[in-house]
């Protein structure tokens, strides 16, 4: 079977949007053009990818085989040309970064702060989401290098290696402008009977933290429920009530205080998530190296970090 890359962008065009005539519009084809691919490939499958209707179209069983092999053969053909590029110094091209939001506001904004000093000219796209999303867009070729969390044993695609970067104390925070005593440490029972501010239930902290509470047959206590990153630590900041978060998160916000939590003590692993099948460009071996250096430096023994993080061997 030969598929060619615009029969393949326009499938998976036509496959995202739902819609011939806005796959069109954002293709810049004319819509019979279009429609000629998509009737080529189909012809090459020997069977219909899109099931027809008024409203739009949908996939078939065959479409739905096919999109996730479409979308990893566009990315290949994306990273040969980047790859060519490297004549170029490093000038020009894109780097596709995940992560997910406790790190987008932590350590992925010194990275990119990094990233963008050195080569000003690589444009950076940031796609914000869960881990395993994020896993799931990389398997589809939809990102280049992803930052993920686990914790224990984490199932991914074969071709997908982690790379682990550093494990991550959980604390709690609080406002650093209410009256309260100084604590060093919090245990899970005892914050259980304090006001939380809630993240999202499609956190996986979160996740993780209902499933600590749980575990110990503790209920917790919710102020505010389904925040997003920005919107806690706004909330906890103002006195609405305290969040579990990782250390990072506290770095450079003076209007925040932090709490070791115990017992249990609660942690991640940051891993730098990235495909073996498909070779990195120069651009991404770039943003590859400044992730390991950024993590090298936050944490760096004497920092405001080194007491809460343990860096991983990467040798």
């Amino acid at each position: 079977m030969t598929m060619k890359l615009d029969q393949l962008r326009s499938f998976e065009a036509v496959a995202r949007l739902g819609h011939f005539t806005r796959a069109a519009q954002e293709l810049f084809l004319a819509q019979p053009s279009l429609s000629r691919q998509i009737a080529a490939l189909e012809a090459e499958a020997g069977t219909e990818l899109f099931r027809r209707a008024p409203a739009g179209v949908t996939l078939t069983a065959a479409g739905e085989v096919l999109l996730p092999i479409a979308r990893r053969m566009l990315a290949d053909a994306s990273a040969a040309r980047e790859q060519l590029d490297e004549l170029a110094g490093l000038r020009q091209g894109s780097v596709r970064l995940g992560a997910p939001p406790t790190l987008c506001v932590s350590l992925v904004a010194d990275v990119l702060a990094a990233y963008r000093s050195a080569h000003p000219g690589i444009e950076l796209h940031i796609t914000e989401g869960g881990s395993r999303s994020l896993v799931a867009a990389m398997d589809e070729g939809a990102l280049d290098l992803a930052l993920v969390v686990t914790r224990g044993e984490q199932r991914t695609p074969p071709a997908t290696q982690l790379v682990p970067l550093l494990s991550e104390e959980l604390v709690v925070i609080s406002s650093a402008a209410a009256g309260e005593g100084e604590r060093r440490e919090l245990t899970l029972a005892q914050l259980a009977n304090m006001p939380q501010v809630a993240f999202s239930r499609s956190y996986d902290l979160r996740v993780a933290t209902d499933a600590a509470f749980a575990a110990a047959g503790l209920t917790p206590t919710i102020a505010v429920e389904g925040a997003e990153m920005d919107a806690v630590l706004r909330f906890v900041e103002r006195g609405i009530g305290v969040a579990v978060v990782p250390a990072m998160v506290v770095i450079d916000r003076p209007g925040l205080r932090s709490t070791l939590l115990v017992r249990p003590q609660l942690s991640r692993t940051v891993n730098l998530a990235r495909r073996t099948d498909v070779g990195l460009s120069a651009a991404a071996r770039a943003m590859e190296r400044i992730v390991f250096e950024t993590v090298d430096r936050v944490a760096a023994p004497g920092t405001e970090l080194a007491r809460r993080v343990d860096v991983a061997s990467r040798a």
